[in-house]
């Protein structure tokens, strides 16, 4: 059976392009599906609380109040809530006291400048 030229994909194809074995090349087109989709549901939500809570600042804090509750229960269940707990707090006392000793430097540098 002859078949016309449009129904092969390409000059020296064995047949139409309905009967070939050939599997075609994954590409990235279901995971830009995927995140497309993502978004335009993120978009609809954050729609939909807007026009609920009447502000976009409204939703938006709403929003990260989910996701602060879901990232804090994540980090319950890796058992790590804790313990980055208590790191951030010793670095920012950390911080705070080099800061407080740097701007008594300062004062006391300043305050020197000031007598002469």
């Amino acid at each position: 059976m002859r078949f016309s030229q449009m129904t092969r994909a390409a000059i020296g194809a064995e047949g139409p392009i309905w009967a070939r074995n050939k599997k075609r090349k994954p590409s990235a087109a279901p995971l830009i599906n995927v995140l497309v989709t993502l978004l335009a549901l993120i978009g609809a939500l954050t729609l939909v609380l807007s026009v609920k809570e009447r502000s976009v600042e409204g939703a938006g804090r709403m929003m990260d109040g989910w996701i602060t509750a879901g990232w804090t229960e994540a980090q319950k269940l890796a058992g790590r809530a804790p313990q980055a707990a208590d790191v951030a707090a010793d670095k920012a006392g950390q911080a705070a006291g080099k800061t407080g000793d740097a701007l008594e430097a300062g004062a006391a540098a300043a305050r020197d400048e000031l007598k002469q």
